[in-house]
């Protein structure tokens, strides 16, 4: 009890008052109480009934004003002060008379100044440490608010009330979800800036020039830092998501400034232009492309910045930061970088030149020569496009699909439920020793076990040591304490993995079943339940109905009640107040203090069915009749709760994934389980939890695809001021799905909403290839060089800017992908799609744009009058049937 109150007045009061808290919850401990303990033999001898002695307590403690009195020129309130002032008081309560003599609470109950009935319990276990019982605080945040900012205000708080604790009394933070999302923030900045100088070095590897490295380098940290400014304008923070935005923008912020410097680096170095007129005519030869592959570019993330559902919360402060800092790109790339250049750039002694040159020359060589050929082989090349655009629905069945992938918290959460009907007592025993076994696994630093609610459920709350510490990761250490759990009989049980998401969404399958008959919803979701624990990828399967409660049914006799005059409400008043204690009758209040009186049944006496058969209740025509004359009470079964949707029951089966399994795999199987058993007529089944999210997020994002691919042809169509080109230049979308299907496949992952976002980049990415090939070769087509040789040429003048933009975004994801760090899991899904498609689909790209380009030539060689005069000369000259066919 002093705990409790110690937790109660001092530590949560004082953390409710940390800025952004929104409610902090007690859990463990006991409260106090004064609680009236009420005597049903004496309540039996003296003539009263429960619901007198609740009149007489809520009647004699009362304050209460009383209106106003003017006396004179003063105005005087009234009040009434009736309330009892020592917890002994409420035994002196007068219930009524009988005869000439006051029948008082103390006549008929023990009055107590004590604690609330023992209902929850909360331990803490470590290595080597006796188990302690604790008062856990959980603590949760404002909706809309910082999550770092509460954490950091009530570490504040803690941090002042530690010194104020009494002798023996310790405070403890226990578990701080900020920690993980510093550590993840911090390994993002690690990110950002490893994958900044590796952006940065790939210009070196093909230019051989650090001057033109510092030119391309400065628009990084120009790009970001103005990005800044309009995040701020925008009212976004540095989180997981707008920092994610930004480590991935690295490579293509780079790509806008190393366009432009190599084309500059290419006059100075072919044409022989002095570094001003290079940078003036080389920035105005490609402003068109660079506009192009980046407008269409930020046409992508629109659609994702205003998508709705459950995934809004997370893509849209990504997509919009995504966006500003690829426009902020364009700007850099047309302003700092040429003025940079007219100032800085110069070609110089480049002591590896042979070699570099050489390097480049062997590339450009074979690149040519693959080249010639494809336009040889046209229609080979289209055959292995049909080939590869076909594979990409065998990928996107073996990848499977999924959420979020779990990310490595270094905790897990478990909870299990013994039979119907078990004590408190028994429920702890079994959470101790559970507990004690797997604090003793070596990865395990602690474990916090509580109970909440029925007092058959219990909680375990593991903290694992760091990853860095520790060989297996979290889902293996899941696996690991379901085979603890699972040592145990008639326990249902559950382990998940920390999660992004809450309440039912909080597991990954839940399946709600729907229909009119409570029973048979009980059997059909048992059997449900039982068909999905045969499949492997599903574990942890409960169904949430369960009728099989013990209690004991009074069943009041109603014709009978009506004859006597007892009242339905009576009874059941009298039996809750007789036996639940939890029922606040009155406050008792200490100085600027409130505690609750409850009354409830000696304990002796609360254990005796035969005493709630003898239990007095009203009648209005007899005074007091014995339950037993209006009811019989009978030993049955129920259900713990209840729920209704839309007038009908429904009940919800739930599982997990076992690691290894994609979500849409056990989806589809949790199905089939349904399938199998059959609903009858009048039932039916939906999904909640993960998969409904799943399902809503895939079709928003395939919307966000097709409109963005609208977006995207809509800004080429403008920029080429042409309606086919843009077509030419988005034939290498479908292309690239493939390869990025084809990476997940390969690394184990599926394909989740990050590996999705990564998709978006990709197709962004792959046609700013064509961009620049289309457009070079139409300016040599324009100055009159024939149809082949333009191809040649602009495709081997593009190659190298092409092979230098897609390496730098490859080495400024690397280090995203390596996935090193706290949310690692997550973001590497992205870096794995985008450089496994972008690298595998490149070859194909470079060759499958000059087809394409060359095919429509020659259409748009022949006049539609021609096309139309041909066809119609192969009407007339088609054979005619003879009389005789």
């Amino acid at each position: 009890r002093e705990l409790t109150e110690i937790a109660d007045k001092q530590v949560r009061r004082a953390i409710q008052t940390a800025d952004g808290v929104g409610s902090v919850e007690l859990n463990g401990g006991q409260r106090r109480q004064i609680r009236v303990l009420l005597d049903a033999q004496k309540l039996t001898a003296h003539n009263f009934t429960v619901l007198d002695v609740r009149e007489a307590l809520q009647r004699e403690n009362i304050e209460a004003p009383g209106g106003r009195m003017i006396t004179g020129p003063q105005e005087l309130g009234l009040r009434t002060l009736g309330r009892v002032t020592s917890a002994e008081q409420f035994g002196e309560i007068v219930i009524g008379t009988r005869g000439e003599t006051p029948v008082r609470v103390r006549d008929v109950a023990q009055v107590e100044d004590g604690e609330e009935e023992l209902r929850t319990w909360s331990a803490l276990f470590r290595k080597r440490t006796p188990a302690q019982d604790v008062v856990s605080i959980q603590v949760l945040r404002q909706s809309g608010v910082n999550t770092v900012r509460v954490a950091d205000n009530v570490r504040s708080k803690v941090d002042d009330l530690r010194s104020q604790m009494p002798p023996g009394v310790q405070l403890q933070v226990v578990h701080d979800i900020s920690e993980f999302i510093k550590a993840s923030v911090h390994s993002l900045i690690e990110h950002l800036i490893l994958g900044s100088i590796l952006a940065s070095l790939i210009v070196w590897v093909f230019i051989r020039n650090w001057r033109a490295v510092l030119i391309a380098a400065v628009a990084i940290p120009a790009s970001v830092i103005a990005t800044f400014t309009l995040m701020r304008g925008m009212d976004f923070s540095l989180n997981n998501m707008t920092l994610l935005a930004l480590t991935l923008s690295v490579g293509i912020v780079i790509d806008d400034a190393i366009i432009v410097l190599e084309n500059i680096f290419r006059y100075m170095e072919d044409k022989g232009r002095d570094r001003v007129l290079a940078a003036i005519e080389a920035t105005k030869e490609i402003g068109l492309a660079v506009m192009a592959t980046t407008l269409s570019l930020v046409i992508i993330f629109l659609p994702i910045a205003f998508m709705t559902g459950y995934a809004r919360k997370y893509v849209n402060s990504f997509g919009w930061t995504m966006a500003m800092a690829i426009l902020v790109s364009l700007l850099v790339a047309f302003t700092l970088t040429p003025m940079m250049s007219s100032r800085l750039l110069k070609l110089g002694q480049r002591k590896k030149k042979a070699h570099s040159e050489g390097f480049l020359h062997a590339v450009e060589e074979n690149y040519l020569k693959m080249l010639r050929w494809s336009l040889a082989h046209r229609r080979v090349i289209v055959l292995i496009c049909v080939a590869t655009f076909l594979s990409t629905f065998g990928f996107y069945h073996l990848v499977g699909r999924d959420w979020i992938p779990a990310d490595d918290q270094s905790e897990l959460n478990s909870s299990y439920t013994l039979p119907e009907g078990t004590s408190l007592e028994k429920t702890t025993k079994l959470a101790e020793e559970i507990s004690e076994r797997v604090v003793a696994l070596p990865e395990v630093a602690l474990v916090q076990s509580f109970t909440h609610g029925p007092t058959n459920h219990a909680h375990l709350f593991i903290v694992l040591v760091p990853r860095s510490e520790r060989k297996r990761t979290h889902t293996q250490m899941a696996t690991e304490v379901r085979g603890i759990l699972a040592n145990y009989r008639n326990m249902t049980y559950n382990v998940r993995l920390p999660s992004v998401l809450g309440g039912e969404i909080y597991f990954p399958i839940a399946a709600v079943i729907r229909g009119p008959e409570l029973a048979q919803l009980a059997e059909l979701s048992k059997t449900v339940a039982g068909r999905m624990a045969k499949y492997p990828e599903l574990v942890d399967v409960n169904p949430s109905l369960n009728l099989n409660t013990p209690e004991l049914q009074v069943k009041v006799d109603r014709q009978r009640a009506a004859d006597i005059g007892v009242r339905m409400t009576d009874v059941s008043d009298a039996v809750r107040l007789f036996y639940s204690g939890e029922d606040e009758i009155t406050r008792f209040k200490e100085g600027s203090e409130q505690y609750p009186v409850t009354m409830q049944l000696l304990p002796q006496q609360r254990d005796n069915p035969d005493v709630l058969a003898r239990m007095m209740v009203p009648s209005t025509k007899l005074g007091q009749v014995r339950l037993e004359n209006v009811a019989s009470i009978v030993r049955g079964a129920g259900p713990a709760t209840l729920q209704r949707y839309n007038r009908e029951f429904q009940v919800g089966v739930y599982a997990n994934v076992a690691a290894g399994y994609p979500l849409d795999l056990a989806a589809a199987h949790t199905v089939q389980a349904i399938k199998n058993v059959g609903l009858p007529a009048g039932y039916s089944y939906l999904f909640s939890g993960q998969v409904k999210v799943l399902e809503e997020t895939t079709w928003n994002l395939l919307l966000a695809m097709v409109l963005a691919s609208i977006f995207m042809y809509m800004v080429l169509a403008a920029q080429f001021e042409s309606f086919s080109y843009p077509f030419i230049i988005m034939l290498t979308l479908p292309l690239s799905v493939p390869f990025a299907l084809f990476s997940l496949w390969i690394t184990g992952r599926a394909l989740s909403l990050w590996s999705a976002l990564g998709m978006f980049l990709l197709l962004g990415i792959v046609k700013k290839n064509g961009i620049l090939q289309v457009d070079y070769t139409n300016r040599l087509r324009a100055e009159g060089m024939p149809l082949r040789d333009a191809i040649l040429e602009a495709n081997r003048v593009r190659l190298r800017p092409i092979l230098m933009t897609t390496l730098s975004i490859i080495a400024g994801l690397i280090p995203v992908a390596i996935g090193i760090g706290a949310g690692s899991e997550q973001r590497a899904s992205i870096a794995v799609t985008i450089i496994g498609g972008q690298t595998l689909c490149l070859l194909l790209t470079l060759l499958v744009v000059p087809v394409a380009y060359s095919y429509l030539a020659e259409l748009e060689a022949v006049p539609w009058v021609e096309w139309a005069s041909r066809i119609a000369g192969r009407a007339r000259t088609a054979p005619r049937p003879s009389d005789n066919d």
